[in-house]
């Protein structure tokens, strides 16, 4: 006989239910959320365990990959699947959800979601706190151009990386805008520090992995991007085709079809939003500072002329996935005057 089991997992503890094949329950429990606790009572009460269902969350990849490698056939599901399915029950515990999952394991009505490698991971720790910084650097530097205005020390434009200089200059001028000022000023000059020890981290990383190597000769694809992407599909061998990277992006319009009524909207925004956030920024420099010619680029002016910028970006958004991907999977480089599709 078979089993099939569920985990609900929060910080502190983790509901087990384990059911047999004819769908009667073997075992509910509760074990902290240690890798250690849950394979002990897997071994236990599951030792015939064919498939092993938790959702994604903070701790699902540590703990994936902790029952990987004590080779039990641990599946992670996308929360939103899973989400529809244990939402039909009356009344939301832990229990049920755990229960609801057995169940989606027994019955085989999941989809698998991809957990990300302990070195992806790292990568990616590494951007989003570089994407932080970043944000709070704009933040702090937008309240500088406000302070500047309110006490009538520049009255021009203050746009430009030199802005910045010509905050700290002008301090001596108003005892006032300086005890304003020096805290930022003081933060901001320390958040550029860091920011620029995370790049030095990232593009040391882009230097030593020939993938990312590749992938930045593709106009428009720098260091962050290309190792954005590696991070994001680990495994470019896990799409079918490379057209398919372009909607897990969210790069592709949603569909509404009802009867006669079929409606395309904005895009997707399915996926990565880091991701999909360089490539488009990717697209706008293609588009916007690089003038040699590729085909890639002038297709993407004629969107622009017939459709705007923003769509543009995003159409350039979507080829340059699928572009990266075809790359990444058939070792290529990029040509400049290769036809396009």
């Amino acid at each position: 006989m078979i089993s099939y089991v569920g985990l609900d997992v929060s910080l502190s503890e983790t509901s087990v239910c384990v059911l047999d094949d004819h769908g009667s329950i073997r075992f509910e429990g509760r074990v902290p959320s240690q890798p250690e606790a849950i394979v002990r009572c897997l071994r236990q009460h599951a030792a015939d365990a064919a498939r092993i269902g938790l959702e994604t969350g903070p701790t699902a990849g540590v703990l994936f990959r902790a029952l990987t490698a004590a080779e039990l056939p641990v599946i992670c599901l996308e929360t939103r699947h899973a989400h529809r399915v244990l939402s039909a029950r009356p009344n939301k515990t832990d229990r049920n959800d755990a229960r609801g999952l057995a169940e989606l394991m027994r019955i085989g009505w999941y989809r698998a979601a991809w957990v990300r490698g302990a070195s992806a991971t790292y990568v990616r720790s590494l951007l989003q706190g570089r994407r932080l910084l970043v944000q709070t650097k704009r933040t702090l530097e937008n309240t500088l151009r406000g302070g500047v205005k309110r006490f009538g020390l520049i009255m021009t434009k203050t746009a430009g990386r030199t802005f910045t200089h010509r905050a700290a200059a002008v301090l001596d001028r108003d005892p006032a805008y300086a005890a304003f000022a020096q805290p930022l000023l003081a933060v901001l000059r320390t958040i550029l520090e860091q920011i620029r020890s995370y790049d030095r981290q990232l593009r040391a990383l882009a230097r030593t992995d020939p993938n990312a190597v590749r992938l930045m000769g593709v106009p428009g694809i720098g260091h962050l991007t290309a190792l954005a992407f590696i991070a994001t599909i680990e495994d470019p061998g896990r799409f079918r085709r490379s057209t398919e990277v372009g909607a897990y992006f969210g790069l592709t319009p949603r569909v509404h079809q009802s009867g006669e009524i079929e409606r395309m909207g904005r895009i997707t925004k399915a996926g990565d939003n880091l991701t999909r956030s360089y490539l488009v920024e990717a697209a706008n420099v293609l588009l916007t500072r690089i003038k040699r010619s590729t085909p890639l680029r002038e297709w993407g002016l004629k969107i622009v002329r017939r459709a705007g910028l923003k769509k543009a970006q995003i159409a350039v958004a979507r080829k340059l996935a699928v572009m990266m991907h075809a790359i990444w999977s058939d070792g290529t480089e990029f040509e400049w005057r290769t036809t396009m599709a």
